[in-house]
């Protein structure tokens, strides 16, 4: 055998031989086997973006990261992963923490408030805190782990785990090809609701209906009314308002005259104001307006139509810039496009 034979041969069988010992060390081999908790998925809404992931340590004391790090804003909900029942929620080092347990495993979420307390029974999607200043990202983020015992395992399992043909074992894009797809996704969905509704309604911003209604903001309709997969909460609910979507800041009209009866803050709305606008085509008609930045009118306030109420903002369980129109007619929650499709058509 020549000397090049026998280095390349060499090669080869030093290859194998990394490779063997990299599939018996590798760091959660054996969890793949793991019965994870099921429905289960991310601790965030919206589009999702990994600044970090898992990097299990060497030694139980030695450097690595225990976790994956999600970019998140300061405020925004922490969602838990699946469901289980909360066995810590307090301050640890500084920092407020929630655990969860799910049986054998706990997933683990910081810096957090937590909206929940010890031994409080929590599903998929439900809200266990909001994320807090004092990350160790440089920028806010929140730090999700998931444990047995007191071995550390990569939390990405539980977003993977249930996909059809998952074999256990988790490949990772880069963090930034990992949001650039998702917010591919996110655009493209949102995309594809706001034509299919603009082509139903056939309307247009700004727009006054024969009763005197007005199309509050000057965008795209981005989620009608009705059940649909809440991107916040996880779960299938009523989606009971109609989304228009633009730029934080935008002005909010009132959609028609009358008089304001409430403005306050809701955990799941934002800041959210109602007007008493009387009747309407011989309805008593009462129309809400969520997620705001702020407010410029206050309770008690008369309004014309198409005067400016307040600013678009994100507030509340909210994944993006936009207005959430919702309308009562005789006392019945009932969906907007109706009033917004009848705007549409008296352009005509």
């Amino acid at each position: 055998m020549t000397a090049h034979r026998r280095g390349r041969a060499a090669g080869i069988a030093l290859a194998c031989l990394l490779a063997l010992l990299a599939a018996l060390l590798a760091p959660g081999r054996a969890a793949a086997a793991l019965t994870l908790p099921s429905p289960s998925g991310w601790p965030v809404g919206g589009a999702v973006r990994v600044v970090k992931g898992f990097h299990p340590p060497d030694t139980p004391w030695g450097p690595g990261h225990r976790g994956v790090d999600i970019a998140a804003e300061v405020g925004s909900p922490v969602l838990a992963a699946a469901a289980g029942q909360v066995s810590y929620a307090g301050v640890l080092a500084g920092r407020g923490v929630v655990v969860v347990s799910h049986g054998s495993v706990r997933t683990t979420y910081e810096p957090v408030a937590a909206l929940v307390s010890v031994g409080d029974r929590v599903s998929a999607g439900h809200p266990i805190g909001r994320l807090t200043a004092g990350s160790h990202c440089g920028s806010p983020c929140l730090h999700w782990g998931l444990r047995q015992g007191k071995a550390y395992l990569d939390p990405l399992r539980l977003t993977q785990g249930q996909q059809p043909g998952f074999t256990g074992e988790v490949r990772l894009l880069p963090a930034a090809a990992r949001a650039q797809a998702r917010q591919r996704a996110v655009a493209r969905a949102a995309a594809a609701a706001a034509q299919a509704v603009a082509a139903e309604l056939g309307s247009s911003p700004g727009v006054v209906a024969s009763s005197g209604f007005l199309h509050p903001v000057r965008g795209p309709i981005t989620s009608g009314f009705g059940r649909r997969f809440h991107p916040v909460l996880k779960v299938w609910k009523l989606h009971d308002g109609t989304d228009i979507g633009a730029p934080c800041g935008s002005p909010i009209r009132a959609a028609s005259a009358g008089v304001v009866t409430r403005v306050y803050s809701h955990p799941a709305y934002g800041r959210r104001l109602f007007i008493e606008h009387g009747r309407l085509d011989g309805r008593r008609v009462i129309t809400s307006y969520n997620h705001a930045s702020d407010y410029l009118v206050g309770v008690g306030t008369r309004v014309r139509r198409g005067q400016q109420i307040g600013r678009v903002g994100s507030t509340g369980y909210s994944t993006g810039c936009h207005l959430h129109l919702m309308v009562w007619v005789d006392g019945r929650l009932t969906n907007p496009a109706s009033w917004l499709r009848a705007a549409g058509q008296a352009r005509g």
